[in-house]
């Protein structure tokens, strides 16, 4: 136990004082009690590192409203321990943690664990809203909706216990330290650096988050150059807890096999070798797929002499427009539709939208501009949803249909202003 200052964190320490240092991160309204259920397995082979994030968990309400300043307290934290090299797990804003950190402080970070993280979480607008509802309401609002992020229905009814548990841990959170992070994760945005990411990744998500889900997760996979994708079924944004030895296996088979070697003047320890075998945990994780693409599906291949442009598509297609819309337009194809949404998944998504000539905010800017032209209002309806995703906010939508007013026309125009108004209305107000 520790502790704290306003420059350090609340923490524990499990296992091994001469093992290598595993650090788990908490999520926003937890504290480090959400990875209780891996502590058994990870602290026989690691020094494991839980801290809480400020006002969470009974820590001083030091509040901290940017993510590169929790790395720093907790880099200061690490540095009065004199622990220089770590490796990191972190779950949603605690996995931001890690990417800043894998960013800021590449040479300490042996080998990285992002679960339930995005390198940009929702949208800007809606954390300054839950801000917003907590400054006014207090936490209860958030705290009561808290089961529904977290976890699935069936577990909730299964776990009343835990639900209850997830209920006051948020309600015993500091008010101001909560809209600190919330402010901390509307401002994190770290698309345009993923490539920085220099050491080995797993970035695992539940097959249900709705918060943080597979779209999310692909997105860092396909940024960060030596990172892999887990999918754990059955498991919503809090799957440490829904899924405990699924999750456990995977970080026990990632930082066994993936830790870097590196020698540490500072704190005396080296990397563990990979073991002959991975330890049993439980019973066998069978339902646990670890993915390296985007879609199981392997369509025909239409030409020679180049790479099949689909499989890049649908992995574009589903980061753009996110999973849920891409499913229903697949699931819906049939004998008539399908060869038309294998065309657009290949040559539109393919080889247009993965061009390198334009980023994507900027090409979501072209798609609004010529969908309004065309008068095409569903269309519109789902790229407003993409131009969010891609990184554009509610004021450079606005902006983009002003322009389009001048050139396409008033009346198109007043319709496209009408449907977008809608989304983001739908996309920035907090779901309670």
């Amino acid at each position: 136990m520790s502790e704290t200052t306003t420059k350090t964190l609340q923490y524990r320490l499990d296992g091994p004082e001469d093992a290598p240092v595993l650090i788990l991160g908490p999520s926003l309204g937890t504290t480090w009690h959400m990875w209780d259920r891996q502590i058994a397995e990870l602290s026989r082979q690691w020094r494991v590192f839980r801290f809480d994030l400020p006002g969470h968990g009974g820590a001083p309400a030091h509040p901290a409203a940017a993510v590169g300043e929790l790395a720093d307290r907790l880099l200061m934290t690490l540095d009065e321990l004199g622990i220089h090299r770590f490796g990191y797990a972190g779950c949603s804003i605690g996995g931001a943690v890690g990417i800043e950190l894998a960013l800021r402080q590449p040479q300490r970070v042996a080998s990285l664990a992002l679960v339930a993280a995005s390198p940009r979480f929702g949208t800007a607008d809606e954390f300054r809203q839950r801000g917003v509802i907590v400054r006014t309401n207090g936490l209860d609002p958030v705290a009561r909706t808290a089961p529904e992020r977290w976890f699935t229905h069936g577990f909730a009814a299964a776990q009343p216990a835990i639900v209850e548990w997830a209920v006051q841990m948020v309600r015993t959170t500091d008010p101001g330290c909560y809209i600190a992070a919330c402010e901390a994760l509307a401002a994190f945005d770290v698309r345009a650096e993923l490539g920085l990411v220099g050491v080995p990744t797993l970035v695992l998500v539940g097959s249900e988050d709705q918060v943080t889900g597979p779209a999310e997760a692909r997105t860092l996979v396909a940024g960060i150059p030596d990172a892999r994708l887990a999918l754990v079924p059955g498991a919503s944004h809090l799957a440490p807890v829904e899924q405990p030895a699924a999750v456990t296996d995977l970080l026990v088979r990632h930082f066994s096999l993936a830790w870097q070697t590196a020698s540490d003047s500072t704190t005396g320890l080296s990397a563990i070798p990979a073991p002959p075998a991975v330890p049993a945990i439980s019973a066998p994780v069978t339902p646990v797929a670890e993915l390296t693409s985007a879609s199981p599906e392997q369509p025909r291949a239409v030409h020679t002499g180049r790479p099949d442009p689909y499989e890049a598509g649908m992995k574009v297609r589903r980061e753009v427009l996110g999973d849920a819309h891409v499913d229903r337009a697949t699931d819906a194809a049939d004998d008539f539709t399908g060869d038309f949404q294998e065309l657009i998944t290949r040559y539109a998504w393919g080889e247009v939208w993965t061009r390198e000539g334009l980023d994507r905010r900027t090409r979501s800017v072209v798609t609004l501009t010529a969908l309004v032209a065309g008068g095409h209002l569903d269309e519109l309806a789902f790229h407003t949803r993409a131009a969010l995703r891609n990184g554009l906010t509610p004021a450079e939508i606005k902006e983009v249909l002003i322009h389009a007013a001048v050139y396409c026309g008033v009346p198109a125009a007043n319709s496209a202003f009408r449907v977008a108004h809608a989304v983001i209305q739908e996309e920035t107000t907090p779901r309670t």
